[in-house]
């Protein structure tokens, strides 16, 4: 029985992919928290664009 139970491989798959997915997860949170003034101030610089667009339009 133990044989059986150790030599089963159901389920392998689906934690593999668990593995991969959080090794992404932790590899991109670990990207935004380096680059979160440079993302900041991506956003800042777009925002401005487009209040500046929209105030030309009014």
């Amino acid at each position: 029985m133990l044989k059986k139970l150790w030599l089963e491989e159901t389920g392998q798959g689906m934690t593999e992919y668990g593995l991969v997915l959080g090794i992404i997860a932790v590899a991109a949170l670990a990207s935004i928290l380096t680059l979160q003034e440079e993302i900041a101030e991506m956003i800042n610089r777009a925002v401005s664009i487009v209040s500046q667009g929209n105030d030309a339009a009014s």
